[in-house]
């Protein structure tokens, strides 16, 4: 008995450049490369921009620019910035592989498992509606499948609008799908699908089947939107005698109140995050547990920790929740753990000595890069306050103004280089434990802050360094006279 040869694993992400890259498309991306990398496989683009009304140069350059972004780097499918392509199954643009989707529509027309339908929309919407009002889901009646060549040559001869329809069988298409187990579809109820506007203008599910079997992907992972359109596939594959690959179709990702995501409760495109201040790797992380949960209680993951623990088993049937608070602290955890250097060359910021001080008292805080400037802001430019808000609970302004003095008496005599959260905490903690660590810390944040909410005295401190120090404590005294 000869052993049935394993295939390579080979997966693809085929987005259509009608859109920025959305969430759910990347999330799909994501757990292909997850699988492709898990299983030493091959992670492919391909652009399906046949729709070319819809379709836009600047969105399949988006694509591609937050797919790198993201690092999902493909082994095979268009060359960013190029014209070329890597792979030995170019070209990986469905506009550019008109000549492969004519020779198998004509084959299938050639083995009279499709045909050309010359019914206008009037009367497909008359056998729509009947079947409405008879109770019954509506499907194409199958009135052009016994036309005889002399027929269809003297439509074709007049310009008669048409179609090419694919004849379904009347049969139960079955599937295993590697997420829900075993699918059934009753294809009586499907009816003959359009595959083709002509030979050389396939659709959706006639291009996806033969680019699948010509690219020799071995798993279809994709949204559960797509179940629908796999027993349709898999008739197709079927009659053209081609492979079928394995499916897994993954949960939609949701709003807060269950319905589909959308632009109502937060962005939807990578693009958009991107903008608002995200690190690419906490978008990773996030987008991964959308669905899917690994073993153990671990919430952050590195790509190459995900490609290890990813597991197509583990993921959820349900729709996947996208909560944006829960984004948001991952992509803090993420900020805290960069260096000041690192930090200033994400937000695009110079390496200066006071930048790097600056932020290093505030990326704890950060929980999106956007939050910098609102949360530095004070640091550059005191802002307005009012005398009342350097007294803390029941002291008074005399006292207050006591303090102020006191401290400014020490910070006055430390000298510039020594400017450091540690030094500073061992100079002034002991008077400020004297004096009530309240009373003597809270007027002294804020005057060197300006703020009710801000970082402690001392990270502000080290980050104004000796002179704006003593300039702003010098204003707060003034404030109480």
């Amino acid at each position: 008995m000869v052993a049935k040869k394993i295939k390579p694993v080979r997966v693809r992400i085929a987005p259509s450049p009608t859109g920025y890259l959305h969430i759910g498309t990347a999330r799909t991306a994501l757990f292909n490369y997850l699988f492709a990398k898990q299983n030493n496989g091959s992670f492919i683009l391909r652009i399906e921009d046949t729709d070319l009304e819809r379709s836009e140069k600047r969105f399949e350059e988006d694509i591609i620019n937050s797919l790198q972004w993201l690092g999902l780097d493909w082994d095979e499918g268009p060359v960013a910035g190029k014209k070329t392509y890597k792979g030995k199954f170019k070209p990986y643009r469905q506009t550019e592989r008109l000549d492969t989707y004519e020779k198998y529509i004509n084959k299938l027309l050639e083995d009279h498992a499709a045909y050309y339908c010359f019914c206008t929309k009037e009367e497909l919407e008359n056998q729509r509606q009947a079947a409405l009002a008879e109770g019954r889901a509506p499907k194409y009646s199958g009135k052009c499948r016994s036309l005889s060549a002399e027929e269809v040559k003297q439509n074709m001869a007049i310009n008669q609008g048409h179609v090419i329809r694919f004849k379904v069988p009347e049969v139960t298409v079955s599937f295993k799908d590697l997420i829900r187990g075993e699918i059934s579809f009753d294809a009586t109820l499907i009816g003959d699908i359009v595959i083709a506007k002509d030979p050389r203008v396939p659709l959706y599910n006639f291009a996806v089947v033969v680019d699948d079997s010509e690219m020799e992907i071995s798993h279809v992972i994709r949204g559960e939107d797509h179940i629908a359109n796999t027993p349709k596939q898999i008739l197709i594959q079927r009659a053209l005698g081609l492979d079928q690959p394995e499916y897994a179709h993954l949960p939609l990702i949701l709003d807060p109140d269950r319905s589909k995501m959308s632009k109502r409760y937060s962005a939807t495109s990578i693009n958009e995050y991107k903008e608002q201040g995200f690190l690419p790797e906490a978008m990773v992380n996030f987008m991964a547990l959308l669905g899917w949960h690994p073993q153990g209680d671990k919430e952050t993951f590195t790509i190459e920790e995900l490609a290890k623990e990813f597991d197509l088993t583990r993921i959820q049937k349900a729709g996947a929740v996208f909560n944006i608070a829960k984004l948001k602290w991952v992509n803090g955890q993420y900020i805290k753990k960069l260096q000041p250097e690192q930090l200033m060359l994400r937000l695009g910021l110079p390496e200066t000595k006071e930048n790097l001080r600056v932020g290093a008292i505030v990326k704890d805080r950060l929980e999106t890069l956007q939050d910098f400037a609102a949360l530095t802001d004070f640091l550059f430019k005191l802002p307005e306050y009012e005398a009342g808000l350097l007294v803390w609970q029941t002291n008074t302004k005399e006292k207050t103004k006591e303090n102020l003095e006191s401290a400014r008496k020490i910070l006055s005599n430390i000298e510039e280089a020594d400017y450091n959260k540690k030094y500073l905490d061992e100079v002034l903690m002991p008077t400020a434990i004297a004096q009530g660590k309240g009373d003597y810390l809270w007027p002294l944040r804020v005057a060197v802050s300006g703020q009710k909410a801000s970082p402690g005295p001392f990270e502000i401190i080290e980050a104004l360094g000796k002179e704006k120090t003593l300039e702003r404590i010098q204003i707060a005294i003034d404030k109480l006279i």
